[in-house]
């Protein structure tokens, strides 16, 4: 029986493994993390991340064929295919600090892995990594190999959070990179004969091992350069009178460009986009590429303009003051369908508001209470290192009430702001939301969920990124 184990119990490790472990009843697979709280809830019925579809797979594998243990070295020595899906933060100080990626925690699973091994490995990539990681770990593997042969592949994930398991379960591609060498490509076949056991041959794609790597972040920068592209002539509608939605609707007929990533918002989250583009910009400053790096750098910059516009156009449309004033915050997972809080831009408007002394009534259908604090307390980049090694909170921030659903978080609210598209926003009691605010009242949608002439008619005076502006928001511009 093969057996397969995975380092990092994740957002990627864990829906990963456990479509492996579903779709090849005749593999053994293992996930393994040092978090022994994070695999009692992976063994619980409470899984630690929340995934349309997860538990389903999980129960129907669990104890049969999938397994998770803290027990790392263990399943380690026993895996004939090892995944290595652990964090790679970007660095906060040193060579690369706010650009680079931090590859300690792949550093130490190398040599843990040469330490424990006594028979021949594949090793494969599955976290984000910065090009050429493969050779770094390859080296470390090969100085302390003690006889053994490691192969290294490269295997990245190309998972959208809220669709993981469909997209696991019908993935547009599998990327799988090695050297092309004799065992390299033996290696492939090994990983190939996995996924081949339920995706179509023609849609498992193979190269080597520096295009594996690169076509990973060259993808999120893509994507991400999509949204900062529709953002920015959101911008620009709002000063025209043009209505973003119509204009990204008529640019998405094109069948060269299509439909997808088009939706004007807030800004993008997430853990990979801003890393990968971090990343990428690095890469491009140590290969003397000043220029390139450039271009992807204005990605991001437009990202966090969009962000800071946001809070500026919340602010200024209330009497250019929100202190002591009341905000609801409906959403703050980074999209709907998912808790995952990485990078969403509902912590910098958040921290935007608190700036300027607002009290804020938060509220996310899949977002705990400490999850929130935490957020809004850590630095930036503290989130993507394991949990037990993120710094705790010392209080909580006052300024902050976490509630349980839409209508405590407007209660008596000048204003309400939503930042994550979450279906149930669609459909809530305006009206009712209206009656129990204090006036005038604000509505501030980030997402363009909501029917904004709907709400004008009920009294709120409402505003959707990127579409024509109400008369009262044109009084009271901005300030960038």
């Amino acid at each position: 029986m093969v057996k397969i184990c995975c380092i990092g119990a994740g957002y990627v490790g864990g829906p990963t493994m456990a479509v492996i472990a579903l779709k090849c009843p005749s593999i053994e697979v293992a996930v393994v993390d040092i978090s022994k709280s994070r695999i009692a809830a992976w063994n619980s019925d409470q899984l630690p991340i929340y995934e349309p579809g997860l538990d389903d797979v999980v129960k129907q594998c669990r104890g049969k064929n999938l397994f998770f243990s803290s027990d790392v070295e263990k399943h380690v020595y026993e895996a004939d295919i090892v995944f290595v899906s652990v964090n790679t933060p970007t660095k906060t100080q040193g060579l690369g600090a706010g650009k680079a990626a931090d590859l300690t925690y792949w550093e130490s699973a190398a040599r843990m892995i040469a330490d424990v091994s006594k028979s021949d490995k594949i090793v494969v990539e599955k976290s984000t990594v910065p090009v050429k990681t493969a050779e770094a770990i390859e080296k470390i593997l090969t100085h302390n190999s003690k006889g053994i042969k490691f192969q290294i592949l490269s295997n990245p994930e190309f998972l959208a959070e809220g669709t993981a398991i469909k997209d696991l379960f019908n993935p547009d591609r599998v990327l799988i990179g090695g050297r092309e060498t004799p065992e390299g490509e033996k290696a492939i076949q090994a990983l190939k004969s996995v996924y081949a056991q339920w995706v179509p041959e023609e849609r498992i794609l193979t190269t080597n091992l520096w295009s594996a790597e690169l076509s990973k972040l060259a993808a999120n920068a893509f994507l991400a350069q999509r949204i900062s592209s529709v953002n920015a002539m959101s911008a620009l509608c709002e000063a025209t009178g043009a209505d973003v939605t119509q204009v990204s609707f008529a640019v998405g007929t094109d069948t060269r460009i299509g439909p997808k990533f088009l939706n004007a918002s807030v800004g993008f989250g997430g853990s990979c986009f801003q890393k990968d583009i971090l990343n990428l910009v690095y890469i491009c400053e140590c290969n003397g590429l000043p220029e390139v790096a450039e271009y992807w750098k204005q990605v991001i910059k437009i990202n966090d303009y969009q962000k800071s516009r946001f809070v500026n156009r919340v602010v200024s449309s209330m009497f250019n003051t929100v202190a002591t004033k009341k905000i609801g915050i409906l959403g703050f997972a980074f999209k709907k369908d998912t808790g995952d809080t990485r990078e969403t831009p509902a912590i910098d408007v958040c921290k935007g508001l608190l700036g300027d002394k607002a009290l804020l009534s938060i509220y996310d259908p899949q977002v705990t209470e400490d999850q929130i604090q935490r957020d809004l307390w850590m630095n930036k980049f503290d989130w993507d290192h394991p949990i037990h090694l993120q710094p705790t909170s010392p209080t909580t921030e006052k300024k902050v009430s976490v509630v349980w659903d839409a209508y405590e978080a407007a209660k008596d609210a000048d204003g309400v702001c939503i930042l994550t598209e979450w279906d149930e926003f669609k459909n809530l009691d305006y009206q009712r939301i209206y009656d129990n605010m204090r006036k005038p009242a604000f509505v501030f949608d980030g997402r363009n969920v909501v029917n904004a002439n709907k709400l004008r008619a009920i009294g709120f005076i409402v505003y959707s990124i990127g579409k024509p502006l109400d008369a009262w928001l044109k009084d009271m511009p901005a300030i960038a």
